[in-house]
């Protein structure tokens, strides 16, 4: 009996080139040595293990706090739907930008004076006041390119037409009554507010935003304080604010008695208080920009639930629609945010008000166009005009078919039977022309009902820059409304005859040209200028 040689089955170093040296006893040897090797590189790589432990931690942590966030956010807003109030509306008459994707914005931000709850003045002064007035008016417009932002003050003691009964939407602007502007969000809120400025520019508000005496003061709290620059004393015995002539750092409280001193600075005017609001509004803008608000959630977040606890909106703007509204507007430039006062002057029957002046149009149009400001440079450096040349499609009907019932609301006599002989001439129907009432309107306006959308275009032809406008009561025939400022009458494309138009002998020349600099004041400007 032969002793087992070194090498075979029995012995300790198998796979030696012999048959059947991986099989039996010796199969486990390979898996402790691969258990051995595992076990030496954890031991020598500890941290990378560790180290995804905490970020995986860190991630599920941080999209916890997020929607504990959003969630906190969201429920901090009051939200109201006001679309079936709002009756016809306009549409937007500015294209997508082919970069963005996104269309032009506009927001209606209100300012509420309503002495309701924590927004009653401490001292008791004003809680004998009833319900709420819009004290500060803004539409905010957002270009499509995500490059600009125009701010635009309204006159809280402007005087304009406004619906009859703010609870009707039927009751249009165009034939209402002569009310001052704040009037309206009492009578009617937000909505009310919406449909008059609608009403009186045809411009599509997308979004609206009521913030109120207590989320504004925690607002600014919320940023640490706001520098503001007054070039007098404030000695405001209603407010309690005392500040020296020059730069003061303001708390939320006395900020909101800077912007709303009125009667003991300069002339005790809204366009003067209007004037510290901007550049109040200036100061918060190059505020964020420096502590890189968006940089910081943990400020970020401050200022959100302070502005967010006091906020009404309309049912379309969430905390995920406001987020993505920031990030858009993370590319544009202090220089390329005006603030802009709405020309005005004195209401003629009561100086202690305010009317629009036709100047006013220019600006609208570069809203609805979603155009640089007259005057203004954009972000490519262009200086823009006021009426830009835009490429229409062919008329296609014929104005043999079409009924206009033309209005002068230019307080000019005979402009109206001007207009319809310029018309008839190219083969309208006018079944008659007549004065208007109120007092005068600016520019040209056609006014269509259901269907008559072609027709109205083809009218509008005939006067360049003419706005187009729906009205759902109107049947098959137009309304045409020549205002002061309205331009000249031309040949249309698809005009029947060849009688030449008449001699224009009759105009209603605007105070103001095409050409006027509508006035701003960019968020980057020196706040004590």
């Amino acid at each position: 009996m032969s002793e087992p040689t070194h090498g075979s089955a029995s012995g300790d170093q198998p796979g030696d080139g012999v048959p059947g040296a991986s099989e039996g006893g010796t199969e486990h040897t390979p898996t402790i040595t691969r258990r051995s090797e595992r076990i030496r590189q954890d031991h020598r790589h500890p941290w990378l293990r560790r180290g995804l432990f905490a970020v995986a931690a860190l991630t599920v942590a941080a999209l916890v706090l997020g929607i504990a966030a959003y969630v906190k956010l969201n429920g901090n807003i009051q939200r109201v739907d006001i679309t079936k109030a709002l009756g016809t509306r306009p549409k937007q008459q500015a294209t997508t930008d082919a970069q963005t994707n996104l269309k032009p914005l506009n927001i209606m931000v209100i300012g509420s004076d309503t002495r309701a709850g924590d927004n009653a003045n401490p001292n008791g002064s004003d809680r004998s006041v009833v319900g709420a007035r819009s004290d500060t008016n803004l539409v905010v417009h957002l270009s499509a390119d995500r490059k600009s932002a125009i701010v635009v003050s309204i006159p809280r003691d402007s005087m304009t037409r406004a619906p009859r009964d703010c609870n009707n939407p039927q009751d249009k602007v165009a034939d209402g009554p002569i009310r001052q502007w704040n009037a309206n969000f009492t009578l009617g809120g937000p909505a009310c507010t919406i449909r008059t400025f609608e009403g009186l520019t045809d411009i599509y508000i997308d979004h609206f935003v009521v913030i109120d005496f207590h989320g504004f003061s925690k607002m600014v709290d919320a940023l640490g304080g706001v520098t503001v620059c007054t070039p007098v004393p404030i000695n405001d015995a209603y407010s309690h604010l005392k500040l020296p002539a020059g730069r003061s750092r303001l708390n939320g409280t006395e900020a909101l008695g800077y912007v709303r001193t009125r009667y003991t600075l300069g002339d005790g005017s809204d366009l003067g208080r209007i004037d510290r609001q901007q550049a109040f509004m200036s100061s918060v803008v190059q505020e964020a920009t420096k502590s890189s608000l968006l940089l910081r959630p943990d400020k970020l977040f401050r200022f959100l639930d302070a502005a967010t606890q006091s906020m009404t909106t309309d049912t379309g703007l969430d905390v995920g629609q406001m987020k993505d509204i920031a990030q858009s507007l993370a590319r544009i430039g202090t220089d390329q945010i005006r603030f802009v006062k709405l020309p005005t002057r004195p209401y003629p029957a009561d100086p202690n008000r305010l009317e629009w002046t036709p100047a006013a149009e220019a600006l609208w149009t570069a809203m609805r166009e979603d155009k640089p400001l007259p005057g203004t440079q954009g972000p490519s450096g262009a200086t823009a005009t006021a009426s830009p040349t835009t490429t229409q499609p062919p008329l296609t009907v014929s104005p043999g078919t079409i009924h206009v019932r033309v209005t002068n609301d230019s307080g000019v006599p005979g402009l109206a039977k001007q207009a319809a002989a310029e018309l008839t001439v190219q083969g309208f129907h006018v079944d008659t022309y007549l004065s208007g009432t109120g007092r005068p309107t600016s520019g040209v306006v056609v006014r269509y009902g259901p269907g008559m959308e072609e027709a109205a275009r083809t009218l509008a032809a005939v006067y360049p820059g003419a706005q187009v406008r729906a009205d759902p009561v109107l049947g098959s025939t137009l309304e045409l409304s020549m205002g002061v400022g309205s331009p000249k009458a031309v040949e249309i494309p698809n005009r029947l005859g060849t009688q030449p138009l008449p001699a224009q002998t009759i105009t209603a020349t605007p105070p103001t040209t095409s050409t006027e600099t509508i006035k701003a004041r960019t968020a980057n400007q020196d706040i004590c200028s």
